[in-house]
């Protein structure tokens, strides 16, 4: 195994819902205070194909007080990434160890040993505990094109990691996921799932399995009718059933498919709701891919930014629905982060759920982005990084809180589809239950040089009891064929 450069050291869940409905003016505004952030990995690649020093679209787990974080490091602007960057705390997010995957990348030397491809994206990372390791799922690029889906492995804690591993080698791949069934009782214990969507093929949702701790991976599978799909985050339940909550291909509608034999068969996916989706200002890149987590008893739950709740769609809420089969799925209701005429636009979430926690005590922490004024221009438009919290599993929140900010997108490394963030972040629980979510942060770039590195809070966020509650929407009737629309760009999403 060839391990990774360490480059030194710097000091990722159901749901029980309202029976109350309040008025918007109730919901209070974020707390503005900032909280302390450390940094954990920044961009030391210089090829001048790409925009230095980026770091965009983390991904984290958690296993006991090991927190595990993926990200792209050197984003290229139309598409990927010089390499996958990771960071790794062995003390539930009190310090960090960081570097970069080998063997990826032809422009990853001298930093790491480089590899095959031009360019890298969409990292996720996950634990099988059976075989002790730790995977990092990605998606590599020839030219701008997805190559597939590969997977490094860590074997020592996440510390170093080897050259990858081949999961699929299609060409026109987008948006790689991993996800283990960690539970020690399931059937399809040490089961290690990976998901992505072709472009090349309608963005057909395709799914892979492993069964020895990610050296080997099984034939690619679709749903039974070969569905189309985008942005799927596989979840295993206590049970061993796989749930995959993801967009459909137009990103105009969640659902969510599955499989009940470990990983043999997919079911057809189950439309959770419409979406209904307000653009950010600001030419920033963002989109309503969700976030999805699982409670210790094996509840789904699904955040997603959506202006329903707004008049005339004016800015985005983050909403949430539940399940407890992948199948049935509660009604859509707004987290409370504010009051719905406050004008202000919320959006890429990142949603942590304590495992060791369920049902109406489970815990839950929702990291994400916002504009104080949605109404705002790539001048004036003030991008900040929030934080909320639940101690009753989501039928009631405590008062949110904002983390980092304000940032001017133009910070932002420049993609063909606006300035980028990452197209998704995330938060994990460490064994004490504090959460932690991993962001990008940026300051002014000096000249060319962007400073745009990866940050958590320094002291985690613990769940925090409250008394908002959201609005819950009515259901709405779906289209037929929503679940396989299949018209969405191959190069969106990179």
């Amino acid at each position: 195994m060839a391990a990774s450069l360490l480059r030194g050291r710097l000091t990722r869940g159901g749901v029980g819902l309202a029976l109350a409905v309040l008025g918007a003016a109730l919901a209070a505004a974020p707390v503005l205070a900032n909280l302390a952030l450390t940094q954990i990995s920044s961009d030391p690649f210089t090829n001048s194909t790409s925009q230095h020093a980026t770091q965009v679209e983390p991904d984290t787990l958690s296993s006991g007080n090991t927190i595990v974080s993926a990200f792209q490091s050197g984003r290229f602007t139309d598409g990927g990434s010089s390499d996958i960057g990771f960071a790794t705390s062995t003390d539930g997010g009190g310090t960090w160890t960081h570097g970069f995957l080998p063997g990826i990348t032809r422009v990853s030397a001298p930093i790491v040993p480089n590899g095959p491809f031009d360019r890298v994206s969409d990292p996720a990372v996950a634990f099988d505990a059976r075989h002790n390791v730790w995977l990092i799922a990605s998606l590599p690029i020839t030219g701008t094109t997805g190559a597939g889906a590969i997977v490094s492995r860590s074997t020592d804690g996440g510390r170093t990691w080897g050259n990858p591993v081949t999961v699929n080698a299609d060409s026109g791949t987008d948006k790689t996921w991993v996800a283990c069934d960690t539970t020690s009782t399931s059937p399809h214990f040490g089961n290690c799932y990976v998901e992505w969507d072709n472009n090349a093929q309608g963005n057909l949702i395709q799914m892979s399995t492993s069964t020895d701790g990610g050296v080997t991976w099984g034939a690619k599978k679709t749903t039974t009718s070969g569905e189309a799909g985008i942005g799927g985050q596989p979840l295993v339940q206590p049970n061993g059933t796989v749930i995959v909550p993801l967009d459909n291909a137009n990103e105009t509608a969640v659902g969510a498919f599955r499989s009940t034999d470990g990983g043999n068969s997919w079911t057809d996916v189950t439309t959770i709701a419409l979406i209904h989706n307000h653009a950010e200002a600001g030419n920033l890149r963002s989109g309503p891919l969700p976030t999805a987590e699982i409670d210790g008893a094996g509840r789904v739950f699904v955040v997603w930014s959506d202006s329903r709740f707004r008049r005339h769609g004016s800015s985005n809420d983050l909403v949430f629905s539940s399940s407890t089969d992948g199948v049935t799925w509660s009604a859509i209701t707004r987290v409370p982060i504010d009051a719905t005429n406050s004008g202000r636009d919320h959006f890429i979430p990142g949603l942590a759920v304590d495992r060791s926690t369920s049902g109406g005590t489970a815990h839950l922490v929702l990291t994400y982005y916002f504009y104080p004024v949605s109404n705002c221009s790539q001048s004036t438009c003030q991008l900040d990084i929030g934080t909320i919290s639940s101690t009753t599993g989501a039928a009631t929140w405590g008062a949110a809180t904002q983390v980092a900010g304000p940032m001017t997108v133009t910070w932002l490394a420049s993609t063909t589809q606006g300035f980028m963030v990452g197209d998704y972040i995330s938060t994990s629980f460490n064994a004490s239950g504090t959460a932690h979510g991993v962001f990008a942060v940026a300051t002014a770039p000096s000249g060319s040089v962007f400073n745009e590195a990866m940050f958590t809070t320094s002291s985690g966020v613990a769940s925090a009891a409250g008394s908002l509650v959201g609005e819950t929407a009515a259901r709405e009737n779906v289209p037929p064929g929503i679940n396989n629309a299949n018209h969405h760009d191959p190069h969106s999403w990179h």
